[in-house]
């Protein structure tokens, strides 16, 4: 592949060095405690571990997208899958191994005589519950009210201003995504209804992913589009690019291995140690630090108005979440504890899955004409909040009630959704299944 053109007025060279040098810098704290053996306040040794971790993960996302100038899509494609998750799975796979040897230990419950905290195996399905739903509560929502305001700043400043932006609309290739989105959330659905995520979820998991995998290879190769400290980077020559893309993903895979584990036992002794809920650290702290890059680059492409890329991009990273992650979960733990037992869910658990399985049902519902408005857009995010509100309302003892509640809401509005465009729903599949990629270029 060539390089992928650009301005050189957009490139900005200093900018983009220092952007690098910044997350360079953030990792450097948490190598040297890691290599070091420093120990500190576990507050603190959860933001140096963190920092370190969002440093990698920016290092991962912009040679991510650089390497696809070098590599041939089909393995571009299915690289890119891997890195969208490695920092989320990283510090998942923490809590997962960390699950199976408490099980092979104590049994189902994952608690040893006396232990009165979360369990590694509760943990484990926090982080990952976390992730996905901050992914579509946070991230889609935030492409579509980051492009409204950005047209709007931009027709204030026209002479001549342009139509308000009142929804986001995707391309017709983006029914792939969408098609498996949409059975790997059916399927999540069954989830809660066991008692463990056993390894023939994994392997049913996962086997979509392949198919997803070898399906979304077959689309043609495009010129990437490029922004930020990865437009700089692309703008080498093939070999300094190449070595570069080379250094960052071995530097940014090196952090992540060394400081994941140390980050997630942080958090779970900051937890206890300010009598803070480590299940909550986990579920939403720790996301957030492997998320916000992902994030970032989403919001900028939608800040230039390029929303189809932006949304796109995390669609994709939801299909990967749905399959790979959590299909993979099952693996490390059953390795852990050298059974063939499943990752256990308990009660809390239960509610968590259900009530992420649905937002994903309702997400892709909205989605299934290819567009999201500005409302829904709403819908999400404010939904996403409810049940911080409602945990906030309910008795201790009706604890988990919001979940269900907020979860049955979801559930509720995609079913009116999916009748409402139940047209759409067939075409949506075939053309995320079947038609030829030629055929989904040529927009309806």
């Amino acid at each position: 592949m060539t390089t992928a053109a650009h301005d050189e007025r957009d490139v900005r060279p200093g900018r983009q060095r220092t952007s690098l040098g910044l997350a360079f810098a953030l990792t450097m704290p948490g190598v040297v405690s890691r290599l070091a053996g420093l120990h500190g306040d576990p507050a603190v040794m959860a933001v140096v571990y963190g920092l370190a971790i969002v440093g990698a993960a920016f290092m991962l996302s912009w040679a991510a997208e650089v390497a696809q100038l070098d590599i041939s899509a089909g393995l571009a494609i299915a690289l890119l899958a891997f890195i969208a998750v490695l920092p989320e799975y990283a510090v998942d796979m923490v809590f997962a191994w960390k699950g199976g040897n408490a099980f092979e230990e104590f049994g189902r419950t994952c608690l040893g005589p006396g232990d009165t905290g979360e369990s590694p195996c509760s943990l484990a399905l926090a982080n990952m519950t976390g992730a996905n739903r901050l992914l579509i509560g946070i991230g889609w929502s935030l492409v579509i009210f980051l492009a409204w305001y950005a047209m709007r700043r931009k027709n204030a400043a026209s002479a001549t201003p342009g139509p308000s932006l009142k929804e986001v609309t995707l391309d017709r290739t983006h029914s792939v995504e969408l098609a498996f989105l949409t059975i790997a959330s059916a399927y999540s659905l069954t989830l809660p209804l066991k008692s463990s995520i056993t390894l023939l979820d994994a392997a049913i998991l996962v086997s979509l992913f392949v198919v997803y995998t070898v399906r979304i290879s077959r689309a043609p190769a495009e010129e990437p589009h490029l922004v930020g400290p990865a437009l700089y980077i692309g703008g080498f020559d093939q070999a300094k690019r190449r070595a570069t893309v080379l250094a960052l993903f071995i530097f940014a895979a090196t952090v992540i291995l060394l400081c994941a584990e140390h980050f997630a036992e942080a958090l779970v002794e900051t937890g206890a140690e300010f009598g803070i809920s480590e299940f909550l650290l986990v579920q939403w702290l720790a996301p957030l630090a492997s998320e916000a890059p992902e994030l970032l680059v989403a919001g900028l492409y939608a800040w230039r108005l390029n929303t189809n890329g932006g949304l796109g991009t995390l669609v994709s990273s939801k299909v990967n979440q749905w399959t790979l992650l959590v299909g993979t979960l099952p693996v490390v733990f059953a390795l852990a504890s050298g059974s063939l037992h499943g990752l256990p869910i308990v009660a809390q658990q239960r509610e968590e899955l259900f009530l992420t399985a649905a937002q994903s049902i309702f997400a892709v519902a909205i989605l299934t004409n290819l567009s999201i408005s500005l409302r829904e857009a709403g819908m999400l995010f404010g939904l996403f909040w409810a049940q911080f509100v409602l945990g906030a309302i309910v008795p201790d003892r009706w604890h988990g009630a919001e979940l269900v509640v907020v979860g049955v809401v979801y559930l509720l509005l995609a079913a009116t959704y999916f009748v409402r465009q139940r047209h759409d729903v067939p075409r949506l599949m075939r053309d995320g299944l079947r038609t030829k990629y030629a055929e989904l270029t040529q927009q309806a």
